[in-house]
């Protein structure tokens, strides 16, 4: 029939655009609302980069028209135009290179774990636009839980014998999870599949692996809750009741 024959070229083309769009991992990223603290402060760190070489190509350009200017007594009128011009296109050019570009998502798991984890929630990010809505929420969830993630990381370091866990989960199940949802043809992702829809699968399975970094989270906060009972424990018992009292406070 023609009406199926076009939808299947219609599906044959989105699942080559969608395979297209996933090799092409270097992307540029584009302005979406930040999933957590690491990413956020990869943006920021990526837009003051953007400031210097801003100002230290316009103050080149300055730097050249004044010796220009006194090595042939002014520049002129023109040399003035010419001059305004090369600031206005070499500032124009430093903010917009280097640009933050999506992460490989073969190279999210590399790197140590604190830098593993902001790659993570960029190239999160730059996948919220394919996913469903329950999806959208859960991985902005998993932003916040990636944070705290972090502290526990930063505090224990890249060595720990945790760190393989954090590694295979953030950086390679939960980034495989997405892509194998975003490399399915939009048209197929509502349709049941023994038993559930990709949109139903993705989100199910979002949710257990948020369940999972919480889980991992509070395993290695076990460290620093004990230390600080035992802690507030010697405190009550060096310094009486006052101590508890104005804990309590």
């Amino acid at each position: 029939m023609p009406g199926e024959a076009s939808s299947a070229d219609q599906t044959m083309r989105l699942a080559a655009a969608s395979l297209a769009n996933q090799r092409a991992g270097g992307r540029r990223l584009v302005a979406a609302p930040s999933i957590g603290r690491h990413s956020l402060e990869l943006r920021h760190r990526n837009a003051w980069l953007r400031l210097k070489m801003a100002g230290i190509g316009v103050g080149a350009v300055l730097a050249l028209s004044v010796v220009a200017g006194l090595i042939i007594g002014g520049i002129g009128f023109w040399g003035l135009m010419i001059a305004g011009a090369a600031v206005l296109g070499v500032g124009a050019l430093a903010l917009r290179v280097p640009r933050l570009s999506v992460p490989l998502r073969e190279a999210l798991p590399k790197g140590n774990l604190t830098a593993m984890i902001g790659n993570v929630e960029l190239w999160l990010e730059a996948q919220r636009p394919s996913l469903p809505a329950p999806a959208i929420g859960l991985i902005d969830q998993i932003g916040a839980q990636l944070d705290g993630l972090g502290v526990q990381i930063a505090r224990l370091g890249d060595d720990a014998p945790a760190s393989d866990e954090v590694r295979r989960l953030v950086g390679e199940h939960l980034p495989e999870l997405v892509n194998a949802y975003t490399s399915i043809p939009a048209t197929l992702r509502r349709e049941p599949r023994a038993g559930a829809s990709p949109d139903d699968q993705l989100t199910a399975s979002l949710t257990h692996i948020s369940g999972e970094i919480d889980g991992l989270t509070r395993r290695l906060a076990d460290g620093a809750l004990d230390r600080l009972a035992i802690q507030s424990r010697y405190l009550d018992s060096k310094y009486g009741a006052e101590y508890g009292d104005e804990m309590a406070d």
